[in-house]
């Protein structure tokens, strides 16, 4: 049986990130949902008020001898803004945060290294504002909030934000990608 792990990922529009890390190879299962806030339960309207404090991220269960860390910190740096505080283009609010939610602590290990290399070789404009912290409750999103993208692939929100991440893995890690 393969080993997996889990982490949770909120780089800003969970329709986002899920589209991106479900095409990876070694990649188990992506769940949009919300997490880090203060009350249980939490539905997309409350989630959307920015009351909640929670954030919109996504459940990966990876297998990590298939998919390591590493890579996937990079393809999350590389597809949203994590210089951004609380926003991701016109997505605006503490429920858009760019937040790594680990479940071990090789995980926060990891992507504290992996933060401050990016910062140290300078990779973006401006600072790094992604927050590092534990995994506490994560609660899955209503069901017409899963799987999204591939769902709604004409809507606009689709064809003008989410298209463009999936054009930039498919060019750049395509070696990273599920074959069917």
């Amino acid at each position: 049986m393969n080993k997996v792990e889990q982490i949770v990922l909120a780089g800003g529009c969970f329709w986002c990130t899920e589209a991106v890390f479900q095409r990876l190879e070694g990649v188990i299962s992506v769940t949009s949902g919300y997490t880090g806030g203060n009350i249980k339960n939490p539905a997309y309207r409350e989630v959307c008020t920015g009351r909640t404090g929670h954030a919109e991220g996504v459940l990966i269960a990876y297998d990590p001898d298939k998919l390591d860390m590493n890579t996937l910190l990079e393809i999350f740096f590389a597809t949203h803004d994590p210089t951004t505080m609380n926003r991701q283009g016109n997505d605006v609010g503490t429920q858009y945060r760019s937040e790594i939610f680990y479940s071990t602590e090789a995980q926060k290990q990891q992507s504290e290294n992996f933060i401050s290399a990016l910062e140290k070789e300078n990779i973006f404009d401006s600072a790094i504002v992604t927050r590092i912290s534990p995994l506490d409750v994560f609660y899955k999103a209503e069901d017409d909030h899963q799987n999204y993208y591939n769902e709604n692939q004409l809507q606009p929100y689709c064809s003008f934000v989410i298209s463009p991440k999936i054009k930039k893995i498919k060019t750049y890690y395509s070696d990273k990608l599920k074959t069917s």
